[in-house]
């Protein structure tokens, strides 16, 4: 990042001391350019600081997203249904945008039914995963046979842009690419790891100025202010009452929190405001160490986290964060 803005000792010493300082050692992208030496780079060369257009960005996640979310889904679903067994397809990203698009290449390339029902959750950012699950729910319980898929694909990295702006630059720290995939169904022939029990969303407007994720000709721009941590650590603990309450429940009956780490500063944050223990976010931490923020599969990966884990049996809440500034969040049972 230092060679690709240009940057002088001063902001080099100061973007090193941000990235340090990030609780992130690694991230992923579709992209080898960023673990390359700069004179190997391909789409973002050495000296070139031409701003990739829009169209040369979108033709790269038309190939890649689909084999991301493919990945994702092939493992989702192995060894439980066959492609065609699948009644509904939830896509989920907000890193691209095209017709025919994500829904309709995992459908051919998976052969899939062709009656299908299949939607998308678009331009949402990082809660858009709970919005899905939130609809997979409601599908569930007005079709006793539905066996609805999620897949959940972002390619963050895609939309480096050249300029050095703050913005920028904690976009470039934070950012990365990933997909993840899930299957609800309230099927009886399957063995179900976690039981979705319950939604609550609220909007902080006045937090609307502070997230954003806007189209421009060179790709997608990001605003993250300084001051996201803070909106949501002001709201909080009223969201979290209000939505335990509708389950008749308290902070106390809460085993894990699945929280989205959409910063280290974030989760910081939370934890202060919920004055919750350092290991009750340790599968947050882990993801946002290993993975950085991939904005909408997060949430899944933290959620993947805790049943890969063992963590045993108990109440999950989860909460993620987007553009609005939205706070979704989901009460579910690991079983």
């Amino acid at each position: 990042m230092q060679d690709a803005y240009g940057l002088d000792e001063t902001d080099k010493r100061k973007l090193s001391f941000l990235y340090s300082n990030s609780a992130i050692d690694q991230r992923y992208s579709v992209f080898a350019d960023f673990s390359l030496p700069p004179e190997q780079r391909s789409f973002f060369a050495k000296g070139d600081h031409i701003e990739r257009s829009l169209e040369s960005r979108g033709a790269i996640y038309h190939k890649e997203a689909s084999l991301l979310a493919i990945a994702a889904i092939q493992k989702c679903i192995e060894g439980i249904v066959s492609p065609g067994e699948i009644t509904h397809l939830v896509t989920v990203s907000c890193t691209g945008l095209s017709a025919p698009g994500l829904d309709l290449a995992i459908t051919e390339t998976l052969q899939m039914k062709s009656n299908i029902f299949r939607t998308s959750v678009n331009f949402m950012g990082c809660y858009a995963a709970i919005h899905a699950l939130k609809l997979a729910d409601m599908i569930c319980k007005t079709e006793a046979q539905a066996r609805v898929l999620i897949v959940s694909v972002e390619l963050c990295t895609l939309h480096f842009q050249n300029e050095y702006t703050l913005d920028n630059a904690a976009s470039s720290l934070l950012f990365a690419d990933g997909a993840a995939a899930v299957l609800l169904s309230n099927d009886t022939a399957f063995t179900p790891v976690v039981s979705i029990d319950s939604f609550y969303s609220e909007v902080a407007l006045k937090g609307k100025n502070e997230m954003s994720w806007q189209l421009s000709s060179t790709g997608f721009l990001m605003t993250l202010s300084g001051y996201v941590p803070q909106v949501i650590q002001e709201d909080i603990q009223a969201l979290v009452q209000t939505a335990l309450s509708r389950n008749g429940m308290v902070q106390a009956n809460i085993d894990y929190w699945c929280i989205h780490p959409g910063g280290r500063k974030i989760l910081d944050a939370i934890a202060m405001q919920l004055q919750l223990a350092e290991d009750d976010l340790r599968y947050s931490r882990a993801v946002l160490r290993k993975y950085g923020n991939m904005s909408s599969p997060t949430i899944l990966f933290v959620l993947q986290a805790m049943v890969e884990q063992n963590a045993g049996a108990g109440n999950v809440f989860g909460i993620a964060f987007g553009p609005g500034l939205t706070m979704e969040t989901f009460k579910a049972t690991i079983l």
